[in-house]
């Protein structure tokens, strides 16, 4: 009887998405060969320039900064693929890297996640504008699990609002709260040892946030087809393994109201006989993470590092 063996599985992991500046990325998205074709698929997918409508736009998850970073994201697959050899046995994509994972496993062909990504991004938008308008995501890091119970614990007895939004390693927590206790909750944190990252707006993954996915499904996703992923997909909110269409279909649904658990990945992963991850695309999170780099070998294929100036003397 012959056994396969799975120790050197590779996973392919789309990041989520962290502020993207044009500034930071259009001369990637100009010169790459890769970045070219897959901008130009986007052009014609939504019938206008990707790349002048990102220069022209200031917010960090707007609707076309969250085009150009699928772009980019799908950009550095094929780069991966071509120049590294990358052949994945696996793949996710937490967060916001959901969308290229959808098209990278064929779920969705690249133009329609192109499609769904500037609709989501327009529905967010108008969602955010008029509900939960004072909600912030918070992150934070080294926070002991004690200390931060004793915050919450304080928290529910006064009344103060809040849902977890994401668990990303241990002591690194996302928290959706309202914006009047953002301040009170950086200084305890601060107190209790902890160090805060940054806000997110608008606001994500929390179970409040129930009526977006409502309407992201009648809205949105009820004019998509998915098909089975090629792939298997594990699920960032609990490490599931999935793979059908009407699983892949939930799981991006469940991303507007169930936290990240990427621990949780990070199991999965390993029971599947994964040993390397390739993270493909502008990534400043996923593949620094503790639970990652302890697990894996890692492989991060991310935007070219730019060139500083030389001082003059």
């Amino acid at each position: 009887m012959t056994t396969t063996s799975t120790a050197s599985r590779t996973a392919i992991v789309f990041p989520g998405m962290g502020p993207s500046a044009f500034a930071e990325v259009g001369k990637f998205l100009l010169l790459d060969p890769f970045a070219r074709a897959r901008l130009a698929e986007a052009d014609q997918a939504l019938g206008t320039s990707v790349f002048d409508n990102f220069r022209e736009q200031t917010e960090d998850y707007s609707e076309f900064s969250q085009v150009a970073f699928l772009v980019n994201s799908m950009a550095l697959a094929d780069r991966a693929e071509e120049t590294l050899g990358v052949v994945p046995d696996i793949c996710v994509g937490p967060s916001f890297g959901q969308k290229a994972a959808a098209a990278y496993v064929g779920s969705l062909p690249f133009a329609e996640a192109v499609r769904l990504t500037a609709e989501l991004a327009r529905l967010e938008e108008d969602f955010f504008g008029r509900e939960y308008t004072d909600v912030v995501t918070h992150s934070f890091v080294r926070t002991p699990e004690e200390r931060l119970a004793e915050i919450l614990a304080d928290f529910d007895e006064r009344g103060v609002w809040y849902e977890f939004s994401g668990h990303l390693d241990r002591g690194f927590t996302m928290l959706s709260l309202r914006e009047n206790a953002l301040e009170e909750l950086k200084e305890r944190i601060s107190k209790a040892g902890g160090y805060s990252m940054y806000s997110m707006r608008p606001p994500v993954h929390a179970p409040a946030f129930a009526a977006l996915r409502r309407r992201a499904e009648e809205e949105v996703f009820s004019r998509y087809a998915f098909t089975d992923p090629k792939l298997p997909v594990v699920t960032d909110q609990d490490g599931t393994v999935i793979n059908s269409a009407d699983e892949l279909r939930t799981m991006m649904l469940d991303t507007f109201d169930r936290p990240i658990n990427w621990p949780a990945v990070v199991t999965a992963l390993k029971d599947a006989g994964v040993s390397r991850v390739c993270v493909t695309g502008p990534d400043n999170l996923f593949h620094r993470l503790d639970c990652t780099k302890d697990n894996f070998e890692v492989e991060a294929v991310g935007l070219p590092k730019r060139s500083r100036p030389r001082r003059s003397a």
